[in-house]
């Protein structure tokens, strides 16, 4: 199953192109990183695949079929900011069963506490947010993670326990990961090859 951008470019009404001719294939088991400075569309690319927003030009297909409309979506994406995807009025526990119902091996990988399934999530603090929307976008139909600086936000011990949770997930499922971020040693360290945005313009 590959994930497929082809031709695809984006801008707001009338507006300049944030990106044009975006060509990026990702195989499963592969781990493709993204860079370039903030402002170039990145984030708005990543939305396009996950299904958040439609290009204006090109496409997207899932193993050669357009994004389903319905449904589990294959591609999910963990943002940033975690309290900006979680719902202020649903306990974690709702939290984490939006989409699917994830087994305990999971939240322990991840090292999401019991306890804290019946807290609200301003109970919680950033770090222990951002793991239940990587629990929540681990579901068994998940064969794509974009990760949109998921961890820069966070301090090195959680960083390494949520990547070392995702790598091991995604070398058992042969999942493609895209990972856009900023920090070069973390793109080194997970990335197979390096994708720059600023040749899309």
């Amino acid at each position: 199953m590959q994930l497929e951008a082809k031709d695809v470019g984006f801008r707001y009404g009338d507006g300049p192109w944030l990106f044009q001719r975006v060509n990026v294939m990702l195989e499963p088991g592969e781990i493709v990183g993204i860079t370039g400075p903030s402002g170039r569309g990145k984030t708005t690319f990543c939305r396009i695949l996950a299904g958040f927003e439609s290009p204006v030009e090109g496409t997207v297909h899932v193993n050669g079929a357009p994004l389903p409309k319905s449904g589990y979506h294959p591609v999910q994406m963990v943002l940033q900011h975690p309290e900006k995807a979680t719902n202020p009025r649903w306990k974690m526990h709702k939290v984490l069963n939006e989409g699917y119902q994830p087994d305990k091996e999971l939240l322990d990988l991840l090292g999401i506490e019991q306890e804290w399934l019946t807290r609200w999530p301003h109970e919680l603090s950033g770090g222990e947010l951002q793991r239940f929307c990587v629990a929540r976008a681990l579901g068994p139909n998940t064969r794509f993670l974009i990760a949109d600086e998921m961890t820069t936000m966070l301090d090195a011990n959680t960083q390494a326990q949520i990547w070392h949770a995702i790598m091991s997930i995604a070398k058992q499922r042969e999942m493609g990961i895209l990972v856009v971020t900023h920090e070069s040693k973390l793109m080194q360290r997970l990335c197979h090859r390096v994708i720059d945005f600023n040749e899309f313009d």
